[in-house]
């Protein structure tokens, strides 16, 4: 009995010298996959053991040590029908899950998603980050994911995860409504918000989304000019009419510098690049410079005057002295329209009809 003592005493465990490997299973040597009282298991630290007994998951080991007793067996004992106490041997496979958190893992949108943004409309967004995760219920990802494969990498899943991160990072920015410019200013709330709107799509298959990391999030590079645009004038509202104005006026003045009429529409073709609806303003502005200013009114000639006997210079009407002679006056009036002299009290000239004032 010595000798089959020897040969059915092992000890079931697995140093894990990866950085990405999940399952392990166990490689018996022989006919091996048969363990009877003599054999042990250990469980390390963030490692979980699985029995399987013909296709059905046995019993779960979390990290110790562990004698093949039928006492911390029951359920295997029970699917095998032992009697004999373990003495006779059983087949069954052994995989070992590891519990550790799997991190750095990179995500990014493959293709833009669209947004509806309430000042630029529908645009284009594009995310990239990274997140971790670890196996939380090793039974269910053991059924959900992994089969009976000999070993499971993070490779063989992170594709899928990672649809499930964009997937909830497309629903959140969906549903907040929130414009372009606050997308970067947000990012720790979308990662909150993301997180827990795929946590239990992870759970579903045994897993726990530990981390999720949004690095930046992008719009395509016309709206960026366009944020640009607002920086640059100190404008983050609805502020195009002052955009309008400003581009025009740059315009303007950039015209200014060419001479002729080939520089004023060199400026007017800047002003229209400038900003949407230029055409019209550039139009009014050249208008109002071609349009010739209107004449001063002509000064009216005084309706009525006298005449100076001396000088024979026109004078109001009422003066005592010529102003230009100083001759005195001897207040007869005269026509300012033939010249013809007026009696004191006459309100038309006799001579010409003129209406005296």
């Amino acid at each position: 009995m010595g000798l089959f003592d020897n040969l059915f005493r092992m000890n079931i465990e697995w140093a894990d010298d990866t950085q990405s490997r999940m399952v392990y299973k166990y490689p018996f040597k022989n006919s091996g996959k048969e363990v009877n009282n003599k054999s042990s298991l250990t469980v390390r630290e963030s490692q979980v053991a699985i029995f399987v007994h013909k296709g059905q998951i046995a019993d779960v080991f979390t990290p110790g040590l562990y004698k093949m007793e039928t006492e911390i067996l029951p359920i295997l004992t029970k699917l095998a029908s032992w009697q004999y106490k373990f003495e006779t041997p059983i087949t069954l496979d052994v995989y070992f899950v590891n519990t550790k958190q799997f991190t750095n893992i990179k995500w990014g949108t493959q293709n833009p998603f669209m947004m509806r943004d309430p000042e630029f409309g529908v645009i284009r967004v594009r995310g990239f980050g990274s997140f971790a995760f670890k196996v939380d219920d090793a039974p269910t990802f053991m059924r959900e994911l992994f089969g009976t494969n000999s070993s499971f990498e993070t490779a063989d899943i992170q594709d899928y995860l990672k649809s499930m991160v964009v997937s909830g990072l497309t629903d959140a920015v969906g549903e907040s409504r929130i414009s372009a410019i606050d997308l970067a200013g947000n990012t720790m709330e979308f990662q909150t918000i993301v997180k827990s709107k795929i946590q239990e799509s992870f759970k579903n298959i045994g897993l726990q989304l530990t981390n999720l990391i949004i690095e930046n999030m992008s719009v395509p590079s016309e709206v960026e000019k366009a944020l640009d645009e607002r920086a640059k004038y100190g404008i983050l509202g609805d502020a195009t009419d002052t955009m309008m104005k400003v581009s025009a006026a740059e315009a303007m003045r950039e015209s200014a510098k060419n001479p002729g009429v080939g520089g004023a529409f060199m400026g007017a073709g800047v002003g229209m690049a400038a900003g949407v609806g230029m055409g019209s303003v550039m139009g009014e502005a050249f208008k109002t410079a071609s349009t010739p200013a209107p004449a001063a009114p002509a000064t009216p000639a005084p309706a009525s005057s006298a005449v100076c006997p001396s000088c024979g210079k026109s004078i109001a009407s009422g003066s005592k002295f010529c102003p230009e002679c100083g001759a005195k006056l001897n207040l007869k009036k005269f026509c300012s329209n033939c010249g013809s002299e007026l009696k004191a009290d006459a309100k038309f000239c006799s001579q010409c009809g003129f209406k005296v004032e």
